[in-house]
């Protein structure tokens, strides 16, 4: 296991600091010129000039990214273009907001899918099995942003019961009025990312139900709530956690539209401020993180399947000697 360890974190090395690379690459090849935010409209090329001197746009590649490098060795995200405060304290802030939504929205919604995927699966053949399978399938259907506003119209600004958007100036100060403007994003979210969740745990139900060793089980006299915790759970968890791991990642990446809807400052919001802007390092150090967040969270996942999983232990131990 220690070999392993030391394996998968020189591998999230190798792919954080290649991620480094491709990132500063492809934003350097997008259109647009980060100066023309330093300056008015009708800007004349001194100005132009004078503004990517200032940031360093006019400097070569090369040393644009040794330069990015280096700081972020020493932990620093680089220094906004257009606001000249530094990235890394901004990207904190908005983590206050975009953690707590990520996380919440992630355990609703597995409290949804798990009990309502092995219901699909067991029940498959009654009515209300069948309907969660269907409901699961239109619910990967619908749009995030439009479910957003369906349920603002509905229980925001029909009902009153909570704000349709934004986020309070004291922050996590005033938790009681934080975690209610939270609601409704976490509800979006968690409705949608569930749907998905159904399918899975449905399917690695199905073939739990279906293997032999369950039936062996059942034939030696063990229930079938005591042969399921016993055997099937950890068998149907491994490949659930995998899909755990891809969905609390993309939620993380994909918070930038339900930010957008609720109007909350997080990090999806700052970083589409930030492609707006063209300001390179903001867009950068979001990334980033967001990048640096996905691979643990893979690495994350993978430990945990290995743990549970005594057969990947074992080709563990294999591959080790």
């Amino acid at each position: 296991m220690a070999r392993y360890l030391v394996r998968r974190l020189a591998f999230l090395a190798v792919s954080l600091a290649l991620a480094s690379v491709v990132l500063f690459v492809l934003l350097r090849m997008l259109p647009g010129d980060p100066a023309n935010a330093l300056t008015s409209v009708g800007a004349s090329p001194e100005q132009i000039a004078a503004a990517r001197h200032a940031i360093g746009s006019d400097r070569p590649l090369p040393e644009q990214f040794t330069h990015w490098i280096g700081r972020l060795t020493s932990g620093d995200l680089g220094t906004s273009f257009v606001s000249s405060l530094p990235v890394g304290p901004e990207v904190a802030a908005r983590l206050d907001v975009t953690v707590p939504l990520t996380l919440a929205a992630f355990v609703l919604a597995v409290l949804i899918a798990v009990p309502a995927g092995f219901t699909a699966a067991h029940k498959r053949h009654t009515w209300y099995g069948t309907l969660l399978s269907g409901v699961s399938q239109l619910g990967i259907a619908i749009p995030v942003f439009w479910l957003g506003m369906i349920l603002i119209a509905v229980f925001a600004l029909n009902a009153g019961w909570l704000p349709s958007g934004g986020f309070p100036q004291d922050g996590w100060d005033d938790p009681a009025e934080a975690v209610r403007s939270l609601v409704l994003p976490v509800v979006t979210i968690a409705l949608v990312m569930s749907a998905s969740l159904i399918r899975y745990v449905r399917s690695a139900t199905l073939d739990v139900l279906g293997s032999d060793y369950l039936r062996t089980a059942r034939a030696l006299g063990s229930s079938f709530g005591g042969a399921m915790r016993r055997h099937g759970l950890r068998n149907a968890s491994v490949p659930v956690i995998s899909v755990l791991g891809i969905e609390l990642a993309s939620t993380l990446l994909g918070a930038v539209v339900v930010e957008s809807v609720y109007a909350l400052p997080g990090l999806g919001s700052m970083l589409a401020t930030g492609i707006a802007q063209h300001d390179y390092p903001v867009i950068q150090g979001v990334l980033f993180v967001s990048t640096l967040a996905v691979l643990v969270i893979g690495f994350v996942a993978d430990l945990v399947q290995r743990i549970i999983d005594p057969r990947l232990r074992g080709r563990l131990s294999g591959g080790s000697r």
